[in-house]
């Protein structure tokens, strides 16, 4: 089904003419996860997204679906528990998405180190348990110092006790919002990206019926009718709660920004992504990870107050990850020229959630009777005293002791709240559990229409429903999509460029290939460039180069040394598709110029 710029148009004029089940303010992880839940369960589903679809905040993240084993250090299990199980689900309904991959994580002899020896052992085999890898070759190693420096040989012996290798996932996060929205369109959902909510409409009861939109290309306003409206802005939530509210505001979320730097696997060689502390005795830990022949690396985690639809890489961002990196690979000596490419991103933190780092949450205080039990199961768990069941039972009691959550907590570190005007917020929580969010959200949404309007519908099982481009085997991704990339080579394109084709579209690769039916390699680009464009503009709504180079490929943040040479031919191909003005198509590459200054760290490194 397409899904392109008249897709949008025909969106924004269908908007004004129905009144919907569901109106989603927010094209983010979040909102994509409500919008193919409601549209799969028959809802009338509209979606609108101020920006392109993941460029708030969904398409800045670590890249992980992370498993969070640092909270196993506070024998937080729910959080890891929670967040494991949606991993698997994440994996089952986007197979081509999430990569399994084995995090390292080395521990070093230093005041407030997150882990010895013994705890992340402990940590591992609970990780395991609630992952269901245990006695899988997914199970997790202990590591000497010497295996660790055998694996890495570049990171800093002086201190290194040991460490450990446990499962983890590689993720793309603005492809996972993109084949969600997808997914949404082609069920009947209603979207459009770049249309902002500007205002609420009411009834006489002062309930929010609707929405006043502005179509932020054109600057035309109107209306969208809808029995609810939920928002999903993710650090916006609040200013879009307040948009008629400056009289007594609501004031829930404590957004943080997050920094990521970019250099080329030369400098830093990791096989695999690498979890440490940072050495600084903060009680961070910092991701190294290797990607498409770079290495990145963050995050900060600070408060952020500024503006929220550019947060930025500052110097002391930077100053502050090279020294943590610097110190941890000695050799490596990154300077700022190093850095190829950024990002800068905000998450969506509820106020009193006091685990920032991947909102963890607070799980509450357990008592020093089921810690006491708990570590002396694992402990006899480890030297075979006690069985799998043992330490199963362990845990329950652990939860069964841990502070009772708000009935409004759809999982860690969210919140679901329908104020008194009826608008239904959706807020906080991390992208691992975005679908679990969404199912709670939906939950409250159906009984709603189902008691105020009568209308009855059943909610999709969302854990076996695949996003677009997810109708893979799950257990056998590799050889399938090792089969779509043939087709690939089939019709004219070289394997490599097949099997990645196959790789980011997954079930979708054949609709790729098939475009070069009646496409040839556009001047200056190669095959797979060329079909690539053309379907994320036919099928993905890419508006603009910036929407191309950083949200449906990764050109920007992990191809940097290409891009320059692509610019010109990929807009001459958009204008072209899209029917570009020379002043529009001025202002999309000025407006790319921009991006890529921030990104490059341009004016940073002309005032160093």
């Amino acid at each position: 089904m397409k899904f392109s710029k008249e897709t949008r148009q025909r969106a924004i004029e269908k908007l004004q003419e129905r009144e919907l089940d569901l109106l989603i303010i927010g094209g983010g992880i979040t909102g994509a996860g409500v919008a193919i839940q409601a549209a799969a369960s028959g809802l009338e589903t509209g979606l609108i997204e101020m920006q392109d679809f993941a460029e708030g905040t969904s398409s800045r993240s670590t890249k992980l679906v992370h498993g969070g084993i640092r909270y196993l250090k506070q024998f937080d299990v729910e959080v890891v528990s929670d967040t494991v199980k949606e991993r698997a689900v994440v994996q089952q309904i986007a197979p081509h998405i999430p990569k399994a991959d084995r995090m390292l994580l080395p521990v070093y002899d230093e005041p407030n180190s997150t882990f010895s020896m013994f705890r992340l052992k402990v940590a591992m085999d609970l990780y395991d348990l609630l992952a269901g890898v245990t006695g899988t070759p997914l199970a997790n190693k202990e590591l000497t110092k010497e295996e660790v420096l055998e694996r890495e040989p570049q990171i800093k012996a002086e201190g290194l006790l040991g460490g450990g290798e446990y499962l983890d996932y590689i993720n793309n996060d603005a492809r996972l919002v993109i084949e969600n929205i997808k997914r949404a369109n082609e069920d009947g959902a209603l979207v459009a990206s770049r249309v902002k909510a500007v205002g609420y409409l009411k009834d006489e009861n002062d309930k929010v019926i609707g929405v006043k939109a502005e179509d932020v290309i054109t600057g035309k306003t109107f209306e969208i009718k809808a029995r609810i409206v939920i928002n999903t802005t993710g650090p916006w939530s609040d200013v879009v709660r307040n948009m008629d509210n400056a009289d007594a505001p609501i004031l829930q979320m404590r957004p943080t920004k997050g920094v990521h730097l970019v250099v080329d696997s030369s400098k830093i060689k990791v096989p695999n992504a690498t979890y440490f502390d940072t050495g600084l005795g903060d009680g961070r830990m910092v991701f190294v990870i290797p990607r498409e022949n770079k290495t990145y690396f963050g995050t900060t985690d600070t408060d952020y107050h500024e503006d929220l639809a550019h947060p930025t890489v500052t110097k002391e961002d930077v100053d502050y990850l090279l020294e943590v990196v610097n110190n941890r690979f000695p050799e490596a000596k990154i300077t700022l020229a190093d850095i190829e490419s950024s990002w800068a991103g905000l998450r969506p933190l509820i106020s009193g959630n006091n685990a920032s780092d991947y909102n963890g949450g607070d799980n509450g205080a357990i008592s020093d009777e089921s810690f006491d039990n708990l570590i002396a199961t694992v402990s006899r768990y480890l030297n075979k005293e006690a069985s799998r069941d043992d330490v199963t039972e362990a845990i329950v009691s652990i939860e069964s002791n841990s502070s009772e959550k708000s009935p409004s907590t759809i999982s860690r570190g969210s919140a679901l709240d329908i104020d008194a005007n009826g608008l239904v917020t959706l807020a906080g929580g991390k992208i691992t559990d975005y679908r679990k969010m969404a199912e709670g959200a939906m939950q409250a949404i159906i009984e709603i229409l189902a008691e105020n309007y009568g209308r009855r519908y059943t909610l999709v099982n969302s854990k076996t429903y695949p996003v677009s481009g997810g109708e893979l085997n799950p257990s056998n991704v590799e050889s399938e999509l090792e089969t779509i990339a043939s087709l690939g080579v089939k019709r004219g394109l070289e394997l490599a460029d097949a099997r990645y084709i196959a790789n980011v579209f997954g079930s979708n690769a054949p609709r790729v290939y098939n475009l070069a039916k009646d496409l040839e390699a556009a001047e200056g680009l190669s095959l797979r460039e060329t079909l690539v464009l053309h379907y994320t503009m036919r099928e993905e709504m890419v508006l603009t180069p910036v929407d191309y180079f950083l949200r449906r490929t990764n050109h920007l943040l992990f191809m940097r040394e290409t891009l320059d040479d692509l610019i010109a031919p990929i807009s001459n191909e958009m204008a072209k598709f899209l029917g570009w003005t020379d002043e529009e198509k001025a202002a999309h590459l000025a407006d790319l110029d921009k991006v890529l200054a921030e990104s490059d760290l341009r004016a940073m490194k002309e005032a160093n």
